[in-house]
């Protein structure tokens, strides 16, 4: 699990390792199937509708990946901006944060047990 430059590490770390659930919070995204289909559990990733750097195309490439590379995933939008659940940023929104929070808690629940 990782936050914006830590979130494509989450990403870029379970891809090098296999793990159980990956969640990302508005991080880099990688969009080659080739790459997504080493992943060995479902991917869960927040996203802003206001991100300017992970934007809707960034996400729809790297959801089409995952769909061919036939890896589990859910995307998860808000209407906030990039960090809004980092609550040290002028963008943070507080109930957002606490939804993303909330899904990612039953995220993990439900894969990790």
């Amino acid at each position: 699990m990782g936050w914006c430059f830590g979130g494509g590490w989450s990403l870029n770390a379970s891809l090098a390792r296999a793990v159980d659930a990956t969640v990302i919070y508005y991080g880099r995204l990688v969009q080659d199937k080739a790459r997504l289909a080493a992943l060995s559990g479902p991917v869960l990733g927040h996203y802003a509708s206001r991100d300017k750097w992970i934007n809707h195309d960034m996400v729809s490439g790297f959801e089409a990946a995952m769909t061919a590379a036939n890896r589990p995933y859910a995307s998860q939008w808000y209407e906030a901006d990039h960090a809004f659940a980092n609550p040290t940023s002028a963008r943070y929104d507080e109930a957002d944060a606490a939804l993303a929070w909330s899904r990612t808690l039953a995220f993990f629940a439900e894969n990790l047990g």
